[in-house]
């Protein structure tokens, strides 16, 4: 943002006023931290979408549409995907995108090397082929029905990155990709700023300049959205609140498949010893109330990861709140309640402490009020939120997943033995066989079997506790138009730019 703006919007909170954004075709919004826009190593990232494109893409009901390739066809027979690409597509440092940057991305992500979170996604590919600069196949060497889904993984430019460090290279604090945005300036730590691609090969977006302002405070983006300092914010559901019913805001309650659940760390000694006290911990959380009193309502109860697909199995055990069973469990392994009110075992309390992420309220409001249930019931729960995560070192951590597409995405790669998102250290040969099965399978009805058998297993042998399904409460100035507001989003309420090109912001 032009220092000119940033004096004018800080003087306008001083004096509370409420300004416009920098001009009219000028869209702010209120982001976390970027340390690296890497979406081949990382999954989550908000701006990756209008910095980059797939092969293919979602649409606003989250079904598969052509992205980066015009059309694709699929070879059952030797289980090939061949994709044709669209020509004349240009890098935003205007060199041409072939089908060499393709296989350079996705050979990068399989790259044991790389450590990528993605990696899973692509293990069953055995061969890419650049047939010519337009077309490329993949050869699987067993069926994965979710493939199309994951070809909408951002391709990067193989001209600025073959030889870099995929971790590590400077490309990632100034990536060039081919979407509907380019990098104009990033003021670390405070802004990073996007101008339109006016060269675009879907057509030119409506909005001259995006600016991702980094405001890492839940409590600082609601103040920034009420002085007109952002034009749009993923709030808080109590924050969102405030800005109901007044004319120059729209307030989105959009639906998400993002659910909150705390994460065992089976890496830790501890769960080595006390695994058998997790359904316990599971039937003590009162999910209901957490979501009436901090989600506001604004969500719904949780019982496993895929409430919101068509493969959900609502027969599995739901570990409904019941604080006499939880005790039961907890005696029937051999704990005995202390005279301070806590369970011991061997001599030693039974307790743990969560590890929640910092900057995120909802999470750590979350977290406590778990914590402050398990209490009650005899188990001593702590909440601690570190500086940085240490995956392999905490105890647990309060998780959040979930894919608004296939369902073989945050599945698979979470709770998959030594899959590149399981962060758990789970592993059940069980449920590693039916996501196999439901994975290698085009057939609904052998997809659905195998999927209840997951879920069913997932419920006698609990990676998590899960506890509730957040809605994204997305609040934008009501000058913007154009936002989906139907569409399910994401983990982290991502999604909501998948139509960015088409939005206006009105004068």
């Amino acid at each position: 943002m032009k220092k000119s703006v940033l004096f004018f919007a800080a003087f306008a909170a001083v004096f509370g006023m409420n300004v416009c954004s920098a001009s009219a075709s000028t869209l702010v919004y209120g982001s976390g931290d970027y340390t690296r826009i890497n979406p081949a190593m990382d999954e989550h990232g908000e701006i990756n979408i209008l910095l980059f494109n797939g092969l293919t893409a979602h649409d606003g009901e989250n079904q598969i549409v052509p992205g980066l390739a015009k059309s694709w066809e699929f070879d059952e027979n030797t289980c090939t995907y061949t994709f044709h690409l669209e020509e004349g597509v240009k890098w935003h440092d205007g060199e041409d995108f072939t089908a060499n940057d393709v296989k350079f991305t996705i050979e990068s992500i399989m790259d044991p090397d790389n450590g990528s979170e993605n990696a899973p996604n692509y293990e069953d590919v055995e061969k890419i082929e650049v047939i010519d600069d337009y077309t490329i196949s993949f050869q699987l060497d067993a069926p994965n029905v979710a493939f199309l889904d994951y070809m909408t993984m951002a391709v990067l430019p193989e001209h600025l990155l073959e030889g870099e460090d995929m971790q590590e290279s400077d490309f990632f604090r100034h990536p060039i990709g081919t979407g509907p945005y380019k990098l104009a300036e990033w003021d670390e730590g405070q802004a990073i700023t996007l101008e339109k691609n006016e060269d675009y090969f879907k057509g030119e977006p409506n909005i001259d300049e995006v600016i991702f302002k980094i405001v890492t405070d839940d409590n600082a983006k609601a103040m920034q959205m009420q002085s007109g300092e952002l034009d749009l914010a993923l709030l808080t559901p109590k924050d969102a609140q405030l800005f109901a019913g007044q004319d120059d805001y729209t307030c989105y309650d959009m639906k998400t498949s993002d659910y909150r659940g705390i994460l065992f760390n089976f890496w830790n000694e501890y769960w080595t010893e006390n695994k058998d006290i997790i359904p316990a911990i599971c039937y003590g959380i009162d999910r209901e109330a957490i979501v009436q009193s901090v989600l506001l309502g604004e969500g719904m109860t949780a019982y496993g990861p895929l409430q919101r697909n068509i493969y959900n199995n609502e027969d599995v055990e739901h570990y409904d709140y019941n604080p006499e069973k939880a005790k039961e469990v907890l005696e029937s392994v051999g704990c005995t309640m202390g005279e301070d009110g806590f369970y011991y075992r061997n001599g030693e309390k039974i307790g743990f402490v969560i590890s929640v992420g910092a900057g995120d309220q909802v999470r750590v409001d979350i977290a406590q009020a778990a914590a402050q249930q398990l209490k009650e019931i005899g188990i001593d729960v702590s909440v601690e939120v570190p500086a940085q995560v240490d995956w392999s070192g905490q105890m647990a951590y309060l998780i959040g997943w979930g894919s608004p597409f296939d369902a073989d995405d945050h599945t698979y790669k979470v709770f998959g033995t030594d899959k590149g998102a399981n962060y758990s250290g789970y592993s059940n040969a069980l449920v590693d066989q039916y996501l196999t099965e439901a994975r290698q399978s085009d057939d609904p009805e052998v997809r659905a079997e195998a999927y209840d058998k997951f879920q069913e297993e997932l419920a006698k042998d609990p990676a998590f506790a899960f506890i509730c399904y957040i809605d994204a409460n997305y609040v934008a100035k009501s000058s913007i138009e154009g936002i989906s507001a139907d569409t399910v989003m994401g983990h982290h309420g991502v999604g909501i730019f998948w139509n960015i090109t088409d939005w206006t912001i009105a004068e």
